[in-house]
């Protein structure tokens, strides 16, 4: 099984969108990653169980 799932994010800074991957082994969480376009700090939260994906909410950081 792969913990690892590929998804996109919209930034809520430049509203463009962007591919990330997250790693679902963990469970929920919160963790700050920089927008590939605009390069400002989108905080992003995960809800997920292991293998899948159930949502993302990104936040300006």
């Amino acid at each position: 099984m792969s913990y690892l799932v590929e998804t996109e994010v919209g930034c809520p800074w430049c509203g463009e969108y962007f591919p990330t991957t997250v790693d679902t082994s963990q469970g929920d969480y919160n963790t700050i990653e920089d927008c590939n376009v605009c390069c400002r700090p989108i905080s992003l939260t995960i809800t997920c169980e292991p293998g899948e994906l159930t949502d993302v909410q990104a936040e300006r950081a």
